[in-house]
């Protein structure tokens, strides 16, 4: 009926009344939380009664141990569809974080996590009640089932500014630092900071920091990217407002590159000297950073989404690319030819600037909607794999950060997704 609202619980029609008050229970927003809050509880629900969850329609480990062994699957196939066997089967269980101050733990909110290169390292901004955010670093070395612990390493390093991009930069050895790229406030610019890793290990005195700590004015600044290509060594780019910032940290040299448009997300390739940006006007386009002015050539590819790019990932061949947008998309391009060979569906986006994570090894896409559920596809034919809801009831305030890896804290590590939620750390480790 127009107007009115049928409860499906006291199964009676009840009216819907105009505006947006508080405390009016039947509008439209408060009918669509409370539907998704049911959904969120019946999900966790079935993945607690239901330990071993099936990702594709008769697929098991005894089939695929078969399959194999009659020489159906090569040894490529059968590690991916053995990856994709343990995810379905990750279950969750808690972290806890060891810390010197434990007050802070039970105070401070998750902003986001970014583990290192080895998976050794998370990274993690989080927000303090007083305002603005805390940087720290968790060491995985400790995480060993059944009793899964992680130590937090702090420092008092403050900023009342946004976080609007953060990657691990290899300066004096691989991931030697933190680039951090922070918003600017009122009169105060924007600026990227090149953190040391080393000044969150507490056993260095206070007047023993070694590393390098510097900081670069730049205004207006969306997104940053660390280069690990040899013909760009020492250097990072800034998305800026229109504009793209290349600057080598060794000699302060700069390129800049003028763009029609915001520069959200961006991505170093490693064997070629390109740069990948990803733009508000939903514009994907590489740099070649051997143009040294601003005439024609600078741009080599320009692929195209409907709405805002917020992620962008390089495949390890470099021919494939894969981009996600505030609309939702999800696209694998073929560099080559500009087309989108691929398209993934299911995630849900809105407005926010939320990553995507590509993992080849394990031939699997991981991504955290807006409804605060973590969707895993198969790299491979786009396949969804698994939906996690979060443990925590939903909210556009409360989106999970995430990192997966085949070797949480190092290379001897246990394989599985890390989910940071509010104060709490969760593992869903392979079974």
């Amino acid at each position: 009926l127009p107007g009115y609202y049928f409860d499906p619980e006291k199964k009676r029609y009840f009216r819907l009344l105009p505006g947006h008050n508080n405390c009016n229970p039947l509008t439209r927003e408060s009918i669509r939380h409370k539907e998704m809050e049911s959904k969120r509880l019946q999900l966790l629900e079935e993945e607690e009664r239901q330990r071993k969850k099936i990702a594709r329609m008769g697929f098991n480990a005894s089939s695929l141990l078969q399959k194999s062994k009659l020489g159906f699957l090569n040894v490529t196939s059968y590690c991916r569809l053995a990856h994709e066997l343990r995810v379905s089967c990750m279950q969750r269980q808690k972290v806890l974080i060891q810390s010197s101050d434990p007050s802070a733990l039970a105070s401070d909110r998750f902003n986001l996590i970014l583990a290192d290169t080895n998976s050794s390292r998370l990274f993690t901004v989080n927000d303090v009640k007083v305002g603005g955010s805390k940087y720290g670093i968790i060491s995985l070395h400790g995480l060993k089932t059944p009793s899964l612990k992680v130590h937090m390493h702090e420092n008092l390093y403050f900023t009342n500014r946004k976080v609007n991009s953060v990657c691990w930069a290899s300066l004096n050895h691989l991931d030697s630092h933190i680039l951090l790229c922070l918003m600017g406030i009122a009169e105060t610019p924007g600026c990227a900071t090149l953190l040391p890793a080393s000044l969150f290990v507490s056993s260095h005195p206070a007047g023993d920091r070694p590393g390098m700590l510097c900081s670069f004015r730049i205004p207006g600044a969306w997104s940053c990217a660390w280069s690990l290509n040899i013909q760009a060594s020492n250097c990072f780019s800034t998305g800026l407002s229109r504009r793209v910032l290349v600057t080598n940290v060794v000699t302060g040299q700069r390129q800049s590159f003028g763009t029609s448009s915001d520069v959200l997300t961006q991505r170093f390739a490693l064997m070629t000297p390109l740069l990948f940006n990803g733009c508000r006007s939903g514009e994907i386009f590489a740099i070649d950073l051997r143009s040294r002015n601003q005439g024609k050539g600078w741009k080599t590819t320009r692929l195209f989404h409907d709405s805002a790019v917020t992620s962008v990932q390089i495949l390890q061949e470099e021919q494939c690319l894969m981009a996600s947008d505030m609309a939702g998309a999800i696209k694998l391009w073929d560099l080559r030819t500009t087309k989108c060979i691929r398209q993934y569906e299911g995630h849900v986006n809105e407005y926010a600037y939320l990553p995507l994570h590509v993992h080849e090894e394990e031939g699997i896409v991981v991504a955290v909607g807006q409804d605060c559920y973590t969707r895993i596809w198969s790299l491979h034919d786009a396949h969804l794999l698994r939906t996690i809801p979060s443990p925590h009831p939903t909210s556009k305030a409360d989106i999970p950060s995430v990192a997966f890896s085949s070797r949480l804290g190092g290379f001897q590590g246990a394989p599985g997704l890390l989910m940071a939620i509010q104060q709490d750390l969760y593992c869903f480790s392979y079974n």
